[in-house]
């Protein structure tokens, strides 16, 4: 049986790849300080920052995976994207917040749903 942590993961891993294939680089992850995480830290080839929260769901029996990022998470996601590029010297800087959907199946491929500048 898979844990909802290595569920996770794997929907992180399939994201990193999806944002590569697309010629981003991923420069963190799992970023953490008091405040909350990031999953994902990217560049675009353009030199914009991207910070992608990923949800990972083995169905979507409770509900599309997106539909967890609620108002407050979102402003918590501008927060720690902002105090990110502050403590990496990068405060200025373009940046967006996109958020991943990741649903793995008994197979264990991942289907993406991406979706860019959702913030």
């Amino acid at each position: 049986m898979v844990t909802k942590q290595e569920i996770g993961a794997l929907g992180e891993e399939r994201v990193a790849k999806y944002l590569l294939d697309n010629g981003c680089r991923v420069i963190d992850r799992n970023w953490r300080i008091r405040e909350g995480e990031i999953d994902l830290v990217g560049l675009t080839p353009e030199g914009a920052f991207l910070f992608v929260e990923v949800k990972t769901r083995s169905s979507n029996h409770f509900g599309h995976p997106l539909e967890a990022i609620t108002p407050i998470k979102a402003l918590r996601m501008q927060r720690l994207a902002l105090a990110w590029l502050t403590l990496n010297n990068h405060w200025g800087s373009d940046y967006r917040i996109d958020c991943a959907a990741v649903f793995i199946g008994r197979n264990q491929e991942g289907e993406i749903d991406y979706r860019k500048g959702v913030l």
